[in-house]
């Protein structure tokens, strides 16, 4: 963990020599010749001089042009980066804690041998922390098929209800454990929607699994769902401390936590958010945030009900 500051600093150190680089032999330069453009067409009497002030204006436009994009990307590349730097930091960590206590738990079940209780309880944490790890590899392997557009989303007529039912089902090992209130306000009459329905429960179960960490005490978790305008809303609310506004467009960038405290008290990738988008706009639809500090936060997934009808890839 104490290498990514020591790494940040190494990458804003490279991107500071570029930048000084481009100005000491691209910005002055066009500076120089920018005046003398600027001379030549103000002092100049001949043609000739209207000409080369005309031409060394536009060279000087040309070049000033690419060192603005060049700037752009830099600092594009630079943040991503660093973006990438923490993501392999927190995926290392998340990996290292049920890797950890996998160890720790066979260790023990060899160390006591014979002892039935110590046995399932081994058994029972082996099997928790198994699963956990899975889950982790199978996010990370899912977000890049969505990123290199391999993922194929299977389009069929499902009931609302039914998605939103099994999505409650794979979150209810952890509501019953950690005793999470959940609401559900889902009317039977809806209508059909055109959706993949395994894309559409990972992202109820990100919302549910996002409301759970950041929620408040007791926790407690609304789901509602509405059809209105030809479009079906489903709504994820937490009682949590919220979401400033200036955050709200950051929460859904890939590997994006809101704090470096947040990332080291709740486990995560930073990408579940960046899923849920990504998972939406492949049903060309839009995920929502209404949240404010204090008030706790409400995600909607918002889909067309005459969307797409057939199988399609994910857009790299």
């Amino acid at each position: 963990m104490r290498t990514t500051p020591k790494r940040r600093d190494l990458t804003s150190l490279g991107y500071r020599r570029i930048v000084q680089l481009l100005v000491y032999l691209v910005i002055v330069p066009v500076v120089l010749l920018s005046t003398v453009g600027v001379l030549l067409l103000i002092l100049g009497e001949a043609r000739f001089n209207l000409l080369m002030g005309i031409l060394v204006l536009t060279f000087s436009g040309t070049l000033a042009t690419g060192v603005i994009l060049v700037w752009v990307f830099l600092r594009r590349e630079r943040d991503v980066s660093e973006l990438q730097a923490d993501f392999v930091s927190k995926v290392s960590h998340e990996l290292r804690t049920p890797l950890t206590s996998i160890r720790m738990f066979t260790e023990t079940l060899m160390l006591r041998r014979g002892d039935k209780v110590a046995e399932d309880r081994c058994i029972e944490a082996l099997t928790k922390e198994s699963a956990r790890l899975q889950a982790l590899i199978d996010r990370l392997l899912d977000w890049g098929r969505m990123e290199s557009g391999r993922r194929v989303y299977e389009l069929l007529e499902y009931e609302p209800r039914v998605v939103i039912d099994e999505a409650v089902t794979a979150f209810e090992p952890t509501r019953e454990r950690r005793h999470v209130e959940l609401v559900l306000d889902v009317p039977a009459d809806l209508p059909l929607v055109h959706c993949d329905k395994a894309a559409m429960v990972d992202s109820l179960v990100n919302l549910l699994s996002n409301a759970y960490k950041y929620g408040g005490q007791p926790r407690r978790i609304d789901i509602s769902s509405r059809a209105r305008d030809k479009v079906l809303e489903i709504a994820v609310r937490d009682n949590g401390k919220g979401i400033a506004r200036t955050e709200h467009k950051r929460i859904f960038e890939k590997f994006y936590r809101i704090d470096d405290l947040l990332s080291r008290q709740q486990e995560g990738s930073g990408l579940g958010l960046a899923i849920v988008q990504h998972v939406m706009r492949a049903h060309r639809g839009t995920v929502e945030v209404d949240s404010a500090p204090g008030k706790g936060s409400t995600f909607t997934l918002v889909l067309p009900l005459e969307g797409p009808r057939e199988a399609f890839r994910s857009d790299p």
